[in-house]
């Protein structure tokens, strides 16, 4: 696999100074931590699943989440249980040559796991791993001791030595609940730290957290324009997401829309970077689908501390994944700050004339920068997010 696989490859000349980097499954797991990129949900009870997993790899999906949890219904879940079984043995069947995204299934319950593990014999090799709901470690622990012993005791054999990862969902009411979250933090961080190596990234549930407070917010709006949601966030990231070694990766927060919505407050692109017919085209076409909030809250994201993102239409794959490529700037900075004689610290004004980068107060900054250009890529000099979203959107 790799980002922007499925442009030709005069394409990705075109685009890239530095291409995006190959992976695997196997591949380790604080690579492949950053390149969930835009993670796409699908219900699990999909009639054409297998072909589903198959065209999204072909249109530029990296990884999936296959879920048996609030995306049915209650009632649906043996006949959803029953259909992925089906479907990924059939989709394991097309050989293992076949490209696919790294996958993964949102369970219910511990249980649900060594089950399905189980029940999908050597068809679990074509699992990354499992999504854990509503993440605590009261909870938590049960979920992971289920992992474990469904790919000791069923999916050795299968997976060939390769871990099973779990992502846990933060997105229970005593997340949003002031008087609870520290602990309830703490005891997460207690949790997922005993378990690191099978921890791949951690995932914000932000409706549920909104359900809390009989919350919702609009396409006009981010998720950080709703101060409860922000504050949940900020501690998260604070708590979790340090980047002194004891962090760990967290994605961004769900997407709703994707549909034309009334629209309440004015467009958030920028006309400066769209120019030209064809640019000024693409801008319309976005602010019509309700895409320029999500690009905003792509940039929240980052300036946050998260990376990547969940999504729930194909539709915002491919502005996920175009603003996840480090820039040629954002390069040029990161090498400059890391070279090897500037270990001792100090300031020096950036390639591009126009900042100061201090070297060890930035360097974490451009560790994580050079990660990402790890999987990404590095764009041309003259290419901007404009021409990286108009490449994805063409085949996407």
């Amino acid at each position: 696999m790799r980002h922007f696989g499925h442009l030709s490859a005069e394409v990705r000349k075109e685009l890239f100074h530095r291409e995006p980097g190959e992976f695997t499954a196997d591949s380790p797991a604080q690579t492949l931590a950053v390149a969930l990129g835009a993670t796409l949900y699908s219900p699990a009870t999909r009639p054409r699943l297998a072909d589903d997993i198959a065209k999204q790899a072909g249109q530029g999906v990296t990884s999936m989440v296959l879920c048996l949890e609030d995306s049915i219904d209650d009632n649906e879940v043996p006949a959803a249980e029953e259909n992925l079984v089906r479907q990924l043995s059939e989709l394991s069947a097309r050989g293992p040559h076949l490209p696919l995204p790294l996958l993964f299934v949102r369970v219910r319950t511990p249980e649900q796991i060594v089950d399905l593990v189980q029940r999908l014999g050597s068809a679990t090799r074509l699992l990354s791993g499992f999504v854990l709901p509503k993440f605590t470690e009261e909870r938590g622990v049960p979920f992971i001791e289920a992992l474990i012993s469904a790919e000791t005791a069923q999916a050795a054999d299968a997976l060939d030595g390769r871990k099973l990862y779990a992502m846990p969902v933060l997105e229970s009411p005593e997340l949003m609940h002031r008087e609870t979250r520290t602990e309830t933090l703490a005891g997460i961080g207690r949790t997922v730290d005993k378990h690191r190596e099978r921890v791949l990234a951690l995932r914000l549930g932000v409706t549920d957290l909104c359900s809390a407070y009989g919350l919702r917010r609009a396409p006009d709006m981010t998720a950080y324009d709703v101060q409860l949601v922000a504050s949940v966030i900020a501690d998260v990231v604070n708590m979790l997401g340090r980047a002194d070694g004891t962090g760990f990766t967290v994605t961004g927060p769900v997407w709703e829309y994707f549909k034309p919505h009334e629209r309440m407050f004015k467009p958030q692109l920028r006309l400066s970077p769209f120019t030209g017919r064809a640019a000024s085209s693409l801008r319309t076409a976005l602010i019509e689908h309700d895409i320029d909030g999500l690009l905003r809250e792509i940039e929240l994201d980052r300036a946050n501390g998260l990376q990547g993102k969940t999504c729930i239409h194909p539709t915002h794959v491919a502005p996920v994944h175009a603003l996840s490529v480090v820039s040629h700037e954002e390069y040029s900075d990161a090498v400059d700050i890391l070279e090897p004689e500037r270990n001792g610290g100090g300031v020096l004004r950036s390639a591009y004339t126009n900042k100061m980068n201090e070297v060890k107060p930035h360097r974490a900054w451009a560790e994580r920068t050079l990660r990402r250009a790890e999987v990404f890529g590095v764009a041309q000099e003259h290419i901007s997010f404009v021409e990286l979203l108009a490449a994805g959107l063409r085949t996407g």
